[in-house]
């Protein structure tokens, strides 16, 4: 798959302007977000608003717009192939069966990825049908790409536009009622993904980010150099406290719903020695709010709000 990626990387590549500073495998070390003072900038799903979600495509449009982490979401086939994809199934708002019959929604949870091998996902199309509400999306033939080939052509448009390496924010999709249903456990889901990190060395370019406490917990106790990020939903009544004591340590990046985010969270949060990276801003007078009273990155959607 990924030799058929160069051509269009290069042009992409030519219509970029990058860093010129380079280290002896094209490439920067590791700097932001984690380097202080340095605002962290996500593309949601690779840039979601702009290009279809979880797709090379919209991977390689986000680092064309500067953005220093990608954002996506894992899940797995029958045959244990990680790939790119927000729901374990094919989601009616954006999938194309085989046929070319759209997929509905009374149908889309019998379309289980998890009971799918790779070659039979890869039949679906998620970058055709027009998104409701994202018109700004551009449409075209995808796939939910594997998450080795996803880090293989980040490394290639890198080394060729000749600018820092990216971190990638991986987001583990379990949850305990669906375990062994829609994906493997936690321990299963996290040791698999760590294999494969660790295969591509990117330990120190990634992130962990979960609504299920379970996967951050085994990670912290197995991976505990690997950061790790505390999803927050936005209907979250408890504190800040009653979170962490769930969770049971620290994460590195406390990352809630953006309208739960105010001065008073920032300080405790900062105080913890956590970063503070909410989503999913899509509005350039919110992102610039947040900005302002000291967020350390956000997660967008549309990644030429940043610009």
């Amino acid at each position: 798959m990924i030799k058929y990626l160069i051509p269009v990387l290069l042009v992409m590549v030519l219509s970029c302007s990058g860093s010129k500073k380079t280290q002896k495998a094209g490439m920067e070390t590791a700097r932001p977000p984690y380097t202080e003072g340095v605002f962290d900038k996500q593309g949601h799903r690779g840039c979601r608003g702009l290009m279809p979600e979880n797709t090379i495509p919209a991977m390689i449009h986000a680092l064309g717009m500067g953005v220093t982490t990608l954002e996506m979401d894992v899940v797995f086939t029958k045959d244990k192939k990680m790939i790119l994809s927000h729901e374990p199934f094919f989601n009616h708002e954006i999938s194309t069966k085989p046929d070319g019959s759209p997929v509905m929604a009374k149908e889309e949870r019998s379309l289980n990825i998890y009971q799918m091998n790779y070659a039979e996902v890869q039949r679906y199309d998620v970058g055709l049908k027009p998104h409701p509400r994202f018109p700004r999306q551009e449409k075209m033939k995808a796939v939910k790409p594997l998450l080795a080939d996803v880090f293989e052509a980040v490394k290639q448009y890198m080394m060729m536009a000749r600018r820092p390496f990216p971190y990638y924010n991986i987001e583990t999709k379990t949850q305990p009622l669906t375990d062994t249903i829609y994906h493997p456990g936690p321990a299963e889901f996290v040791d698999s993904l760590m294999a494969l990190i660790r295969e591509k060395q990117l330990e120190d370019h990634v992130i962990i980010q979960s609504f299920d406490f379970r996967t951050l917990q085994y990670l912290h106790l197995h991976y505990p150099s690997v950061k790790t990020a505390m999803l927050i939903e936005d209907y979250d009544k408890r504190t800040l406290e009653e979170q962490l004591k769930a969770l049971a340590f620290t994460p590195s990046i406390y990352s809630p719903g953006y309208q739960l985010v105010n001065e008073s969270l920032l300080k405790k949060c900062h105080d913890l020695n956590m970063k503070v990276i909410p989503w999913t801003v899509n509005e350039k007078a919110t992102i610039d709010a947040l900005k302002k009273i000291g967020v350390d990155g956000i997660i967008t959607d549309y990644p030429d709000l940043f610009n």
